[in-house]
């Protein structure tokens, strides 16, 4: 099993930055790809980005493209999304995902984190 426990949100002003932390327990976490999921108040979860088990490549939804940036150190179980230039439609509860393979559909992902709240405001 993987528990992940993510960190990071907090409110910014818009065009701010944020880190995201996902550390992940357990030893199939460099076994695991990894994504990120956001879902704002009233609308579905949505997928934000996706890196694979090496971190060799990286998907991003089309919204976030140019602006955020995962990462993953297998050494420390910890998986990062660095959110540059924020923007006020960006505020959301920000979720870490451990699946077998990167999916923009929730349902792939077994393990999910607890969720970090994110505001952006204008």
């Amino acid at each position: 099993q993987v528990q992940l426990v993510a960190s990071g949100g907090g409110l910014v002003q818009a065009g701010g930055s944020l880190r995201l932390s996902c550390a992940a327990s357990g030893r199939t976490f460099s076994s695991s790809a990894m994504g990120w999921f956001r879902q704002a108040p009233g609308k579905e979860r949505e997928f934000v980005a996706g890196i694979s088990r090496s971190g060799g490549n990286t998907y991003y939804a089309d919204s976030v493209k140019g602006r955020f940036t995962i990462s993953r150190d297998n050494a420390k179980n910890t998986v990062y999304l660095q959110m540059n230039s924020l923007k006020p439609e960006d505020t959301a509860v920000y979720y870490c995902a451990a699946g077998a393979r990167v999916s923009y559909r929730v349902d792939p992902y077994d393990y999910w984190g607890q969720g970090t709240q994110v505001t952006v405001s204008s």
